[in-house]
């Protein structure tokens, strides 16, 4: 990607200059400097994550997006607030791009009380109901019979959101893919299943695991539509995620969608980039096509980016993540007893759910 003083970073509508009537794949200026903002902040913060973890500040496991960066973006860039996401493991991108803010995830990391789920779930859960934001789950495949079930929830409700359901291409030959795939085909269910192929499951390549390659082909046992996108360009993830979305929204039909991209870094903080399953030269030939570098080409080639302005906003993306990092470490750890909260629901005499604290009180 872009060297370490090469950056810049907005959201859409977050105080980027006004649109000159300028447009790159039918996105003005201020929603372009948007995608560049969030892939840029996503990069650093797992850049911050990998410093924390080499600290013992971060515990556990820890599994970084480090060249993922354009499926993420891409395809949340065309969701609603209300909209559901829910995802694996490595999932601390997403969770950022549907809002939750960088603080709270930085925190979690820690372990600490002010992280989004107050600093029990760590780097594989993530949650945030309010940011509507379902996880982070640490199981392989475990959320994908979930992801069907909130697209269920939507049908029961008569409501016109979508959920995307984010896993690895490892998850596919899980039973629980099949099984999930199936219902959503037979029920109608509005879910976007996202397979995030970056040909590694763990240690072993895709070839080694799966007597197909393809991987959207699959959705062919169920009558479902399939797409494969290229995961190391945001632009095609919009384009494929958009057509996904619109056509559960109005036919409340799911989609697979194959994203074919590459991490720059090991599974996990315990596994070398480069080791005994790939080469330093298969590493360093992928990162040619790193997504943020794309995208800051495409910019520039357009004339809507100057290193000076990318050089900025990289600047303000670092100010964001070091005052993430300096939220989590002034947040306290969580009192022993908070061990045994929010984990039974209760009905109450009014007929409310409630959870076994009074600041959690939920229809």
């Amino acid at each position: 990607m872009a060297d370490a003083n090469t950056t810049t970073r907005k959201r859409p509508g977050a105080g980027a200059e006004p649109a000159s009537g300028q447009e790159l794949e039918g996105l003005d200026r201020e929603q372009l400097l948007g995608l560049l903002y969030q892939m840029l902040l996503g990069r650093r913060f797992e850049e911050k994550c990998a410093e924390g973890y080499a600290l013992g500040k971060i515990g556990g496991f820890c599994h970084l997006y480090i060249g993922q960066e354009a499926v993420a973006t891409g395809a949340l860039s065309v969701l609603r607030p209300d909209d559901y996401v829910i995802d694996a493991y490595r999932d601390h991108v997403q969770a950022l791009l549907k809002g939750i803010p960088a603080r709270e995830i930085m925190a979690e990391l820690y372990g600490r009380i002010g992280g989004c789920s107050k600093g029990k779930g760590g780097s594989m859960h993530l949650f945030s109901a309010d940011h509507n934001f379902m996880g982070g789950w640490g199981i392989v495949g475990g959320q994908i019979p979930l992801g069907a079930g909130l697209g269920w929830a939507i049908k029961y409700r008569g409501q016109d959101r979508v959920c995307l359901c984010f896993m690895g291409e490892a998850a596919v030959n899980q039973g629980a893919f099949h099984e999930s795939l199936n219902m959503a085909a037979l029920w109608k269910l509005p879910v976007i299943f996202i397979v995030e192929n970056n040909r590694f499951g763990m240690g072993t390549a895709w070839e080694r695991a799966s007597s197909l390659y393809d991987i959207s082909q699959k959705a062919a046992a169920y009558d479902m539509p399939s797409m494969v996108a290229d995961g190391m360009d945001v632009f095609d993830m919009r384009r494929t995620v958009s057509e996904a979305v619109a056509r559960a929204r109005a036919d409340k039909v799911p989609t697979l969608i194959e994203a074919r991209c590459y991490r720059f870094m090991g599974h996990s903080m315990s596994d070398p980039v480069s080791g005994v399953y790939r080469t330093k030269e298969e590493v360093e030939e992928a990162k040619k096509k790193d997504p943020i570098r794309i995208l800051i080409d495409r910019l520039k080639e357009a004339g809507m980016l100057t290193d000076e302005e990318l050089k900025a906003l990289d600047q303000k993306v670092h100010a964001e993540v070091e005052d993430a990092a300096e939220f989590a470490e002034r947040s306290p750890e969580p009192e022993p007893d908070e061990l045994y909260r929010d984990v039974y629901a209760q009905i109450n005499e009014h007929g409310r759910l409630f959870f076994d604290r009074k600041d959690r009180v939920e229809e």
